[in-house]
Parts: C-alpha cells; structure tokens; sequence
C-alpha cells in the first residue's frame, strides 16, 4: 500500500497509479457539491463558472456562517462544520462529473456503484472514502472558503474549499475495477456461510 500526498489538480496518468487500499492527503482547492447542485446542473441544465478539472469533489452540505469579506473569510463564509455525507444516492452523477467537468477524485461515505465504478475505468477516478462522523475533524482541514457558486441552493451550493492536509483518505475505488466495498462482501458472505453450515442450516 503506498501514500500520495498531493496538490490538486492532479492528471490521470497519477490517478490511475493509485489502487484499492492506498491512502491519499489533498492539499490546494477541494469543490463541495450535493445531490441539488447535481440536480441543478445535470437534470436542469445549470453550469458553474468554476474550474473542476483534475479536482476532487465531496459530498457536503457544509454548516457555514456569513461574516464580513476579509483575507480571512474571501467569500464571506466562515466554515463551522463540513461533514460528508453518503455517497450511494448520487451514483448517477459520477459519469456526468468526470464527462463535462473533467473531475478525478470522489470523496464521501458508503461507496458508490457499478456505473460509477465503470465511469472510473473508463475516464481514470477514484472515490475516496471518509470515515462516517469525523466532520469536526475534517474542518480543521479546511483552511478557508475561497468561493462559492450557485449560492440560491445554500447550503447545496458549489463550494470551493482551501485545504491543507486533508487526510488521509482511502482509496475505495480505483480505476482498474478495484472496489473495497465488493471484497468486503465477498468475505461477509463466505463467512455468513461457513457460519450457517456450522449450525446445520442449509441455504
């Protein structure tokens, strides 16, 4: 297993040398986006003014506070909680994401799917796995809100993060068909079998 800490934008040649159990630390610009802003843009046909090539994004709603413009504050946001949230529900705008917008890395929780796995295949992504309630942590890696798109869906805007040391972060999803999410059900159902035969069940 190897470690990447990185500065985004990254290429494809460097995503796809990353593999299922890797651990990967962003630094640079990470975009936040929801399931509205993925409605909005793919569904309804809204574009952002943003930038996503080679970038991560993560799945957030980020809890923020408005306060004055200032160096510290660029977009009049200070973050207070930027928690991920499950991933599964937004499956349908992985290809979409990577196609239009040129998007490499996936953040979120719980995985994503056959088609987005196939998606990371095809066009070179990854999806990035969080732990589950860690969001008071991952504020801390965000050093500030530098801007914000689609601001009427608040908070499932599109948000641009400064980042520092986010991570680690585990490569879930690779682009060779890799999926963590598929070996450990494998190994719960093998073992949910050896466990029934045990007991004399037959399934």
């Amino acid at each position: 297993m190897a470690h990447y800490d990185i500065v985004t934008p990254v290429t494809e040649e460097k995503v796809r040398a990353w593999r299922v159990g890797d651990t990967v630390t962003l630094n640079g610009t990470l975009f936040g986006i929801r399931d509205r802003t993925q409605i909005e843009m793919f569904d309804r046909g809204r574009t952002t003014r943003f930038d996503l090539k080679g970038h991560a994004v993560i799945h957030t709603a980020p809890n923020v506070r408005r306060v004055e413009v200032s160096d510290e504050f660029p977009a009049g946001y200070a973050p207070l909680c930027i928690g991920t949230t499950t991933s599964a529900r937004m499956e349908r705008f992985t290809r979409p994401l990577m196609e239009q917008y040129g998007v490499r890395m996936i953040i979120g929780k719980g995985g994503l799917l056959e088609e987005s796995k196939a998606a990371f295949m095809e066009l070179g992504g990854v999806y990035l796995a969080i732990v589950g309630g860690t969001a008071a942590l991952e504020t801390t890696w965000v050093e500030a809100i530098e801007d914000v798109d689609l601001d009427d869906l608040n908070p499932e805007s599109l948000w641009r993060f400064r980042v520092k040391g986010f991570g680690p972060l585990l490569v879930a999803m690779d682009s060779h068909g890799g999926s963590l999410y598929e070996e450990v059900k494998k190994k719960a159902e093998a073992r949910r079998a050896e466990v029934l035969a045990s007991l004399g069940v037959k399934t």
